[in-house]
């Protein structure tokens, strides 16, 4: 290399290099406004799931909340904001006094939702759910019949009761949405997974891609590729301008940037009829970015460790030892996450940062950095114009 070609070179490179350090210092702090907490209340479970993140089995549990200090909990979240809580397990419906939770977080003025396989909803306990607060609840379908669901459930009759379960709650006039888990188990099955989620009479179908913790690491293998997640995604995205009830994509980060794209390309910005989008209204249809955990949404965990979500067990601050708000406000773990400088690898020159993230727990368990880049992402940045 010549001298004048060397230091053309040089400069050439420090250009890039002081455009990529200009761009990240242009990169946002996300706000610290708390719109969604997924609270464990208890990690005991009548099923073993092999997805689980929890590992769940029937218990007891050591370190689990006492009711009261259930219910004070309840109180620092509403002093931070009024989000929506969701209360999950495990079952929750194992715990005894769950419809006293939820009457007093709906007395606070927070929205309480309830998280459940369905299979212990009778018309008694969906009618003390309406009667306690409950607005919607969450049931999880993850195959498009009894043979393919009670396998993923590993409990023969789970197809069944969570059937059961959902005519119980339509009967009491509660509503739900269906919750399915993407693997390769059932990804050939997710439009009649789909479609069944029309058909009974639910408000929304909620896909989760699988994010390889708890048990779910067991099925490592079973995680679809970045090919497919990438297909996958559009295809909902296609699904979602003439579904009759509202789709939605959690824990897959990359369909905020698809819905960018997509919406952009079809001139719609990112409003789709299915989407969730336009009825953003509703704090259980707002879609405003992929990856919330820190910035919107956090996790609470059985014996009350708070973490930036239920699949990124990181802890941010225990219960037992400081507020909520102090949590909320000062863990230097959330505020990283909010803080867009902070992340790595092509996240952190991509121009979708702001609407995708990457999926932090999936970077964490593949890196053991939960700032790296999201290791199933098959889109490559723009390079900044020279």
């Amino acid at each position: 290399m010549t001298i004048k070609a060397y230091f053309l070179w040089n400069d050439d490179f420090l250009r890039v290099r002081q455009l990529s350090f200009m761009k990240k210092k242009q990169l946002p702090v996300l706000p610290d406004i708390l719109r969604m907490v997924a609270w464990e209340v208890t990690r005991s479970c009548n099923l073993a799931c092999r997805h689980c993140r929890a590992s769940s089995l029937h218990g007891p549990y050591e370190g689990e909340l006492s009711t009261d200090r259930c219910l004070k909990l309840l109180d620092d979240i509403a002093a931070v904001s009024r989000p929506v809580v969701i209360l999950t397990g495990g079952e929750p419906l194992l715990r005894t006094d769950i419809f006293e939770i939820a009457a007093y977080g709906d007395s606070l003025g927070l929205r309480m939702v309830l998280a459940t396989n369905g299979t212990l909803v009778t018309e008694q306990t969906a009618a003390k759910m309406l009667k306690s607060g409950i607005k919607r609840v969450s049931v999880s379908i993850d195959g498009k019949d009894a043979t393919h669901h009670d396998a993923f459930r590993n409990v023969p009759g789970a197809f069944e009761g969570a059937l059961a379960g959902i005519e119980a709650m339509k009967k009491a006039g509660l509503e739900f949405q269906i919750n399915t888990t993407i693997t390769r188990m059932n990804l050939d099955q997710l439009a009649d997974i789909k479609n069944l989620a029309v058909t009974i009479g639910a408000a929304a179908h909620h896909i989760f891609l699988l994010v390889p913790t708890g048990r779910g690491k067991e099925m490592s293998d079973q995680a679809i590729s970045p090919g497919d997640y990438e297909k996958t995604l559009n295809w909902f995205y296609e699904e979602s301008l003439h579904c009759p009830i509202q789709l939605k994509a959690t824990c897959a980060p990359h369909y905020y940037r698809i819905l960018h794209q997509r919406g952009k390309d079809q001139g719609s910005g990112v409003r789709g009829r299915g989407s969730g989008v336009e009825r953003a209204e509703s704090p259980l249809h707002a879609m405003t970015r992929g990856c919330l955990g820190g910035s919107s949404f956090c996790f609470i965990s059985h014996t009350g460790q708070v973490q930036p979500c239920g699949y990124l067990e990181l802890d941010c601050g225990q219960i037992k030892e400081k507020t909520f708000a102090y949590i909320w406000k000062h863990s230097l773990i959330l505020k990283e996450l909010r803080d867009l400088n902070t992340y790595k690898g092509k996240c952190g020159h991509c121009e979708f940062i702001r609407v995708c993230g990457g999926c932090r727990a999936r970077a964490y368990e593949v890196t053991g950095d939960y700032l790296a880049e999201e290791p199933f992402c098959i889109y490559e940045p723009k390079v900044p114009d020279g």
